[in-house]
Formats: structure tokens, sequence, C-alpha cells
């Protein structure tokens, strides 16, 4: 590999694609082909397409994509794992075989016109380079409001996150092999690489509206994975649960005063409703610390089980392996 003109490994994890997939090998191929004629990257970069468990024509069409072109390879997994362990099945794979390596889903909703600016950035130094979605104009009412919401909440928790990027980025060779030190299998790769601290930059982008095919990330999918995001980076909302103790404790020291005194003077209360309002509350608040208590402890469970992110099931070959 030439340091002076980086290989560029493009990684763009799929699931259900098939829809999409023909335009998605176009427009990065295309642009592959751009940049290596602008002599901004090498003749050998490459699109590497990841099958997480697709049950439809996904891994037939990367198959025969990859029979056709040097440039698109594929690589299958042997059953669903999830975006994020699609990532890095991608980028852990090639990692030795590309200077710089790209992760983008391959709905092309985020703009490939700037991978140019991120291969740029790169030449200059950056070792990472995030893109940063400058307009979420596409995204619905719903979805928006409640991705700026998340963003301003992991600010708030301290988790070092880049607002308003997805998991749209750059990222150098060696980040990626700092990056598969990390055993966790609570995986939050958006508070991940801001935490490594290498040297980086953002680029700006209108986000498209799809063009083929459904979402991947459902509301059930979105809540559950900004769920992880907030409890994989952060301890807060067990030190809450504390705090929360500590409240109820003098809480509940003003009452028995209060019962207290009313027993003293003869005003005792007759009737079961404030007692029932007491023990409601008190019920509700030790089901949800206990919740999340649980949820940590649930984290703990997976993480000491030490079982495999991902597992390959079969890589493509290109024409020019096979001569």
């Amino acid at each position: 590999m030439n340091s002076e003109v980086p290989v560029l490994a493009i990684i763009v994890p799929c699931y259900n694609e098939a829809a999409v997939l023909s335009l998605t090998v176009k427009e990065l191929v295309s642009r592959i082909d751009r940049l290596v004629a602008d002599e901004k990257i090498a003749a050998t970069s490459y699109v590497c397409f990841v099958d997480d468990g697709s049950e439809d024509k996904t891994w037939e069409l990367i198959k025969q994509f990859s029979s056709e072109m040097d440039s698109v390879k594929g690589i299958k997994l042997s059953t669903n794992f999830g975006h994020q362990n699609a990532l890095l099945a991608g980028l852990f794979n090639e990692m030795e075989r590309a200077d710089c390596l790209i992760t983008i889903d391959a709905d092309l909703q985020d703009d490939v016109s700037v991978i140019e600016q991120m291969v740029t950035k790169h030449s200059e130094g950056c070792k990472i380079v995030y893109g940063v979605r400058d307009s979420r104009e596409s995204d619905s009412i719903w979805k928006r409001h409640s991705a700026q919401f998340f963003y301003r909440l992991m600010k708030f928790l301290k988790v070092k996150t880049v607002y308003n990027h997805a998991d749209f980025r750059l990222a150098d060779s060696k980040v990626i092999e700092s990056l598969h030190r990390f055993n966790e299998v609570n995986l939050f790769l958006r508070g991940i690489f801001p935490l490594m601290g290498y040297k980086s930059d953002i680029v700006r982008y209108s986000r498209a509206k799809r063009q083929f095919g459904e979402t991947k990330y459902p509301l059930r999918k979105m809540a559950s994975f900004a769920w992880q995001g907030v409890t994989s980076f952060n301890t807060s909302l067990l030190r809450l649960v504390t705090w929360v103790g500590v409240s109820m404790f003098f809480v509940s020291m003003l009452i028995s005063l209060w019962v207290l005194i009313a027993f003293l003077t003869g005003n005792t209360i007759h009737g079961w409703t404030s007692m029932l309002l007491i023990i409601t509350l008190f019920s509700g608040l030790n089901m949800i610390c206990l919740g999340l208590i649980g949820e940590y402890v649930g984290k703990i469970f997976l993480e000491v089980k030490q079982r495999p992110r991902y597992l390959i099931d079969e890589i493509t070959t290109t024409p020019s392996d096979t001569q």
C-alpha cells in the first residue's frame, strides 16, 4: 500500500437491500473510478458489501457484481448480527488491505459526493473524518426531534459524540487497528470513535430521502439503539438510582414526622387514600430502579460471555482472483 496514494475501502452493511443494491453499486463504483482517475486513491481501491443475514436476494446480487467487477467485494455473515456488528466485520476483515476505510449505509441517503472531501482531509493528516448531517429535512418530524433530543441527552450525560453524525465516516487503518482492541459486546460506534481521540474533522452534507426499499430502523430499533448508546457509555442512571433512594428516604422521614404529629395531636387520618398513594409511589420508584439496575446487570451478563460479535460464512472472489 502506497501512503501517498491510499487504498480506499468503502464498507457497506446490507440487510434486505436487493431493491437498492444495483444503484448503490453504480454510484459507489463510479465514485471510486473518478477518485482513481484524479489520482486521489489507488487503483486497487474497492467497495466491500457485508450481507448481514439478508432474507432476500441481496447476497446473490453481491456475488454477481463481485464476479463482474474487481472493485466490488462481498462478505456474507452466517446470520443477522446487527448493523454495528456488520460494520465491524467489514472493517476488521479489510483493515490490512486498505489505508483508509469509509462506512456508509446501502440506502444512499448519505451524500457520496463528500467522499472526495473525506479522502482529501485524510491526506492532510486527519485519522477520522465524520460525515455530519447539515439538514434533517428528509426525516419525519418525530424522527428529527427525537434524534436531536438523543444527541442533547448524550451531551448532558457527558458522552462524547459528534452532533448529527451517524455511521458515515472515514477512518485510517491505524484507527481500525485500535478499534479492534475494544472487545465489548454492547457496541455503540458513534461513541467509541470520538473516545479514541485521534485527529479528526467533519464534512457536512444534506441527507437525502431513501429512494428504494424500506428503512431498517423503525421506531422500536431506533429506541433500542439510543438506549444502547446511553447505557454503554455512562453510569449516570445508576447514580440516579442512588439519588432517588436518598430523596425517598428524606420524603419518608417527613411523612413519618407528619404521621407522628397527627397521632400526638389526635388528628389521625381516617381512610386509605393517602396511604395508597404513598405505597403506589414507592412501589413504582422501586420497580423503575430495579429495572435500571437490571439493564446494567444484563450488559455485564452479555460481556462476560465473550461470544463472537459476528461469524463470516462466505467471501466472494473477484475476476482478478480467479485468473
